[in-house]
């Protein structure tokens, strides 16, 4: 059986990722089902991680050994996770396609969204591509919080054209993230989507004037 994001939504504080590995910790212990534990037992690697605890992280992951295609896809995830934080992109890569190939075939659409919003993270060459292909998943979708994904992906790909001197397109890509996060996201989200259009307008004014 798969946890579900909303389970996850109220174990994870990503401000707190000593205080999430705790609770997960103990939702995992408290869990009959293997494929639930050992879900779980992935994010407390993620928790790991993001503590730069990188060799218990990946031990953890290492002693995860149950076949379900959610356990797989997970732990290709937050193994390539891992191992972006610790700078290692070319290698998260892979395992990002090995997740969304995982996910794929087994009809696990958030996971695949999830790696795919990854590699467009790791190859922002091709961001466009990645995300394209995550917004294409989710016209299938009637999940809400499936669909909070959109958030997501439209404020990634909004840095990424904004880091490479595209302010109108990352205006546009940062505004397509304050719908969706108005419509599918957290009162956060909207705030943060906010911020993000007034960082894109300053730097399209600056754009312009530097071109005059």
């Amino acid at each position: 059986m798969t946890i579900t994001a909303e389970v996850l939504d109220d174990l994870w504080d990503f401000a707190d990722p000593e205080g999430s590995e705790k609770r997960l910790r103990r939702a995992a212990e408290s869990r009959e089902d293997d494929v639930e534990r050992e879900e779980l037992l992935t994010q407390v690697a993620r928790a790991l991680g993001l503590q730069r605890r990188f060799a218990d992280a990946e031990a953890l992951l290492d002693s995860r050994t149950a076949d379900a295609a959610e356990v797989r896809a997970r732990r290709d995830l937050e193994r390539g996770r891992i191992r972006n934080t610790a700078g290692d992109a070319s290698s998260a890569e892979e395992l990002f396609l090995a997740a969304a190939k995982t996910s794929a075939a087994a009809g696990l659409v958030f996971l695949q969204v999830d790696a795919l919003h990854m590699l467009a993270i790791v190859d922002p060459g091709h961001a466009e591509r990645w995300t394209g292909a995550a917004l294409a998943l989710l016209d299938g979708v009637d999940d809400p919080r499936t669909l909070r994904w959109r958030v997501s992906l439209h404020n990634n790909l909004g840095w990424t054209l904004l880091d490479r001197g595209e302010p109108g397109l990352a205006l546009h890509s940062f505004q397509d993230s304050r719908d969706a996060a108005l419509r599918w996201g957290t009162p956060q989200q909207v705030q943060w989507a906010e911020d993000a259009i007034a960082e894109a307008r300053a730097a399209l004014n600056s754009h312009r004037n530097d071109a005059r």
